[in-house]
């Protein structure tokens, strides 16, 4: 590709970090190895040193925090704590990503993620919270909603989903949705991914120009752009009428993706009042037990997947 402006060339670099950071930590660890190497050939050492140690901390302290939310999960698990953590957010603002690398680590049969579509024609006309009651966790679980019932507070109200009186009524429910599900054990974590009108301008092209990415961009996530102001308007009053004692908004913000990562999952993990289980049973692997008649019968050829690596 022929980049003729430097805007345009600094537009493709950026878009390529973005693609590198999509991929497994791991992998993302390996590719920063090998772009460091090439990139000493024509950039200073001391400039490359910086890119490096900055993934590298990065890398360290992520891991150090899925360590401790291992040791969360260990605890949830022994108490049967029941934890409900909330993500919204504007459109590309990292609530994935986030909730990706929370759930990197943990067992799916403890911490899973919520994440409805659009309610169906039946579910339109029950009580509005009452598909979201279904994935409420059981005793020794975590649920991360990627969205929530605050869809009604946002893009509904934004796109004219649902009408004033239902609107008003959602702020009226809420609250007290909230607390009862609090007083019967269950805690409330909610936060909000705030980017500037720039980055999620940036984060579109993103989407646009990666074929990975490509089917993140819905005709509502373009509509969105347009009505940017709207979405702000009905994010703050969201915020201001619905941020309680008991479960308050916490506002992450997110233009610079690794940082929102860090210190979303160091301020959750400061929520919960967990607390180490202590040392676990030293495990052992029994003996393999063998049989002088047993013989492993030959599978035939066509059931083996084709070696083409």
């Amino acid at each position: 590709m022929n980049l003729e402006t430097q805007e345009e060339r600094e537009l493709y670099a950026r878009i390529h970090d973005e693609y590198i950071d999509s991929f497994d930590e791991e992998m993302e660890m390996e590719l920063s190895d090998l772009e460091e190497q090439a990139r000493l050939g024509t950039e200073t050492v001391a400039a490359g040193e910086g890119v490096h140690a900055y993934r590298r901390k990065y890398f360290k302290e992520l891991y150090r925090l899925q360590t401790e939310l291992v040791r969360l999960q260990e605890w949830v698990v022994r108490t049967g704590y029941k934890l409900v953590v909330i993500f919204e957010g504007r459109d590309a603002a990292g609530k994935g990503g986030t909730i990706k690398r929370i759930t990197q680590r943990l067992n799916p049969r403890v911490c899973r993620v919520a994440a409805l579509p659009a309610p169906t024609s039946r579910e339109k006309t029950q009580w509005y919270f009452q598909r979201y009651v279904a994935h409420l966790p059981a005793a020794s679980e975590i649920v991360l909603f990627d969205r929530s019932w605050y869809n009604r507070a946002g893009v509904e109200r934004v796109m004219g989903f649902c009408s004033d009186e239902e609107y008003e009524e959602f702020f009226r429910t809420v609250p007290d949705f909230e607390r009862m599900l609090i007083r019967s054990g269950i805690q409330i974590v909610k936060f909000w991914f705030s980017i500037t009108d720039e980055e999620q301008q940036f984060r579109f092209q993103c989407r646009i120009h990666d074929p990975l990415k490509k089917w993140k961009l819905s005709p509502m996530d373009l509509e969105s752009r347009a009505r940017w102001e709207d979405y702000t308007r009905a994010k703050e009053i969201m915020l201001e009428r619905t941020s309680i004692p008991e479960a308050y908004w916490w506002i992450v913000p997110a233009n610079n993706k690794k940082k929102a990562r860090l210190n979303c999952i160091s301020h959750l993990l400061s929520l919960v009042p967990y607390t180490d289980v202590g040392e676990h049973e030293p495990v052992q692997l029994p003996p393999r037990r063998r049989h002088e008649d047993y013989e492993r019968k030959p599978l035939p050829e066509y059931m083996y997947v084709p070696e083409r690596y």
